[in-house]
């Protein structure tokens, strides 16, 4: 077959049509994201380090870069009752403390974001009691307002014929466990069945508003839609995948798939007991289907059981290119090719399950990224 770009590459994957080779992506590493040449303190990517494998990305991958698209509004009720403060501590971290005050209560969180590691941690929820959440399921529903696209239309053209953009939301049950913290989430998840979905059920109105918003002004790419992990062993019985994310993502997919979109289901973890309801979301793909001992079940069995209608995007764990030797990580990477392209399928895309979140690349790991290209391009 005749040299595809990897724009089309990528496009004809998702279509489930012939490829050329398998798509080879680096997941949240894109070039354009990592812009080297950005002078924030926060930013650990204009570390020298970082160079070579920026390189890599922008001439050697499909590139499939994640946009988030804001939402432009003038300022809401629950705006002004918003108080954001933020300040620097003597290590030279960032932090955030956001008030919401509300009628009954005052609602607290606090975030940190450290120099030399890309996260920001989570150091007080947001909602930490039923009173609180019943406070907050009663505020108003706000007026969404205009996605604005400029960005996302803008990275198109900057990736020319090298990749896509790919959209991205977080579902109900990311937004909610992201309110509660992973204590109140999976306690009132188990015991205050009612209260739980009264507030999934608030965050879908506004959600389905958002994506059918956006989908219909950017159609035909692909999403990305994070969050299903919350409900997965050891944190919550497979059951409950059921009742809390397989109708509300489910709706999701449908007005993707209405504007000629395709869905993404991004969920880490042990996938074997829920990945028949992930399946029934009508999704056209999942990420990053990771292996033992992070997971639980093979990308080969993945394959044989769902890769007729779903692309498989994986499955490279990211310890492995930290810490193995590049002999012993160059047979993960053709065993990944092997299990992710034998028989029949809609398509796969080898990609790590993650990326390192810290600001010195360490060579080894540059090396192992290397060793994905070299082993893709024998194809």
């Amino acid at each position: 077959m005749e040299r595809m770009t990897r724009r089309e590459r990528l496009m004809a994957t998702l279509r489930g049509e012939p490829v050329d080779r398998p798509a080879v992506c680096f997941y949240e590493l894109d070039g354009i994201t990592q812009d080297e040449t950005n002078p924030d303190p926060f930013h650990i990517y204009n570390h020298p380090s970082w160079k070579p494998l920026l390189t890599l990305v922008r001439e050697k991958t499909d590139r499939i870069v994640m946009c988030n698209i804001p939402f432009v509004h003038a300022p809401s009720a629950l705006d002004k009752r918003t108080r954001i403060t933020r300040y620097y501590d003597a290590a030279g971290s960032r932090h955030e403390e956001t008030e919401i005050l509300l009628d009954t209560c005052t609602l607290h969180t606090h975030t940190r974001r450290d120099l030399d590691v890309d996260t920001v941690w989570t150091l007080e929820d947001l909602i930490k009691d039923e009173a609180e959440l019943e406070a907050w399921i009663r505020l108003p529903e706000e007026e969404i307002g205009i996605p604005d696209c400029r960005q996302a239309l803008q990275t198109e053209k900057i990736l020319g014929d090298t990749g896509i953009i790919m959209l991205e939301t977080g579902d109900a049950i990311c937004e909610l466990a992201s309110l509660l913290g992973m204590e109140n989430f999976m306690i009132f998840a188990m015991t205050e069945t009612d209260l739980f979905e009264r507030a999934l059920n608030k965050i879908q109105r506004k959600l389905v508003r958002q994506v059918e918003l956006i989908a219909g002004m950017l159609p035909g790419r692909l999403w990305r839609i994070y969050g299903p992990e919350y409900v997965c062993a050891p944190y919550l019985p497979p059951a409950l995948y059921e009742k809390y994310v397989l109708g509300y993502d489910r709706e999701l997919v449908a007005l993707i798939h209405k504007y000629n979109g395709y869905a993404r289901m991004h969920q880490h973890g042990r996938q074997r007991d829920i990945l028949d309801y992930t399946a029934a979301t009508g999704c056209d793909g999942i990420d990053p289907i990771e292996p033992a001992p992070h997971g639980d079940i093979s990308l080969l069995e993945v394959r044989e059981r769902y890769g007729k209608d779903l692309v498989l995007f994986g499955n490279l764990e990211i310890r492995d290119i930290e810490q193995l030797p590049q002999d012993a990580f160059e047979k993960i990477v053709e065993c990944a090719i092997q299990e992710g392209t034998c028989g029949e399928g809609r398509g796969f895309v080898l990609m790590p399950t993650a990326c390192p979140i810290g600001r010195e690349l360490a060579e080894n790991t540059l090396h192992n990224y290397q060793k994905i290209i070299e082993v893709i391009q024998r194809i």
